[in-house]
């Protein structure tokens, strides 16, 4: 195991935060001398199926996707299907294991221990809320649930924890968020996808996803949110589905579909405009924004670095040539298979990535490369606070 040391100084005291990254696994540890014995007691987490550690099923998932609590999702590490949407762990497993914390349970499981936190994130999930979609008659969009539906859920949580409503302060609240790391993890995929082909423009789907996360935003920062971490949108012009359905001729100077890239990158412009408007408007609070585009990026220039052999080629699917991908024989349905290393692939089931593709982004979030500012010193700010 490798064992990096980082040692924060103040003219008042020193603070020490050892973090051990393990090269192969990322088993991170972050120990902190003093009170509390690791950075956050807690964390709550949002978003969609990059996040989602359990609270959909194959008979509430997403369309096309609806094999999810059947092997092989969840071979690689929990040798057992967890409602994840990998071979394994995601990045806010990591990032939990990290931080000395145990897996999120998901809301929806009403006998999970919930001490160390929620997850609230949704696969399927968009950042608008879902009535927009039933009057636009997107279809595609079979998952009820949006952004505003994981803060209503967060407000129950609050309610049992001294933040009784949806108007409460700060000062009520601070017992929550003091050692609270709040995760919302990548959002708004889905809204482009689903509003594909209809004939509402992309450019209104972008105004209103980015005001559904700002407004989300804002809610929790209001209420005192502390520690905030916000991931962009990934490229999502390099998703097995997106090469499977584009025409050859859409290419970007990466190889990947280039227009949903550019609805990605497009996005993630204004969302970081919102974000640095929020550190200027609460600045009692950190936020982080966490760059998945270039990250992900990062990992298709340097295939061989992370090991990896099939950037667009789906690992679990069916049919193989180019993608092993058909929508209507999706990993887990009994006519998909899924390939024997999935650390070489990039790609678990066409739109979804393999837990080492997971790690991968966990380790560029996690060290600071693709984190603004970096991770370390949200930590140094929560070390010095308490």
């Amino acid at each position: 195991m490798a064992i990096s040391l980082m040692r924060l100084l103040t003219t008042q005291t020193t603070l020490i935060i050892i973090i051990f990254f393990s090269s192969s696994s990322l088993y991170a540890k972050a120990i902190a001398h003093g009170r509390h014995p690791r950075p956050f007691n807690t964390i709550y987490a949002f978003g969609d199926s990059y996040t989602d550690t359990g609270n959909t099923r194959s008979n509430t998932g997403p369309n096309g996707f609806m094999f999810v609590s059947n092997l092989p999702y969840g071979r690689t590490f929990f040798h057992r299907p967890t409602n994840r949407y990998s071979d394994g762990r995601l990045v806010i497993d990591f990032v939990a294991q990290a931080l000395s914390l145990p897996f999120l349970s998901p809301y929806l499981d009403q006998k999970a221990d919930k001490s160390s936190g929620v997850n609230f994130a949704v696969a399927g999930s968009t950042a608008i809320i879902h009535s927009f979609f039933v009057k636009n008659n997107m279809t595609l969009n079979i998952t009820p649930q949006s952004l505003q539906s994981q803060l209503s859920w967060f407000d129950t949580v609050l309610k049992g924890k001294g933040c009784k409503d949806s108007m409460a302060t700060p000062k009520e609240c601070e017992g929550v968020f003091n050692d609270a790391l709040i995760w919302v993890g990548e959002i708004g995929a889905n809204d482009y996808a689903y509003s594909f082909g209809s004939s509402v423009p992309t450019k209104t789907v972008q105004q209103l996803a980015i005001n559904s996360v700002t407004g989300f935003l804002q809610a929790l920062l209001k209420k005192g949110a502390k520690y905030v971490v916000v991931q962009g949108l990934p490229p999502t012009g390099c998703l097995t589905l997106s090469m499977y359905l584009a025409p050859s001729d859409d290419r970007d100077n990466v190889g990947c579909v280039g227009s949903p890239n550019k609805q990605s990158y497009a996005h993630n412009v204004a969302l970081k405009a919102k974000l640095d408007g929020f550190r200027k408007q609460f600045p009692q609070s950190i936020i982080l924004y966490l760059d998945y585009y270039n990250a992900y990026l990062s990992v298709i220039k340097n295939a061989g670095k992370h090991g990896m052999k099939e950037l667009y080629k789906a690992c679990c699917g069916y049919g193989g040539g180019t993608y092993n991908f058909d929508y209507f024989n999706a990993c887990g349905s009994p006519s998909a298979r899924s390939c024997s290393n999935p650390s070489q692939y990039i790609n678990w089931d066409g739109v979804h990535l393999t837990e080492a593709m997971y790690k991968a982004m966990a380790d560029a979030f996690l060290n600071g490369t693709y984190s603004q500012p970096p991770f370390s010193y949200l930590l140094s700010k929560k070390q010095h606070s308490g």
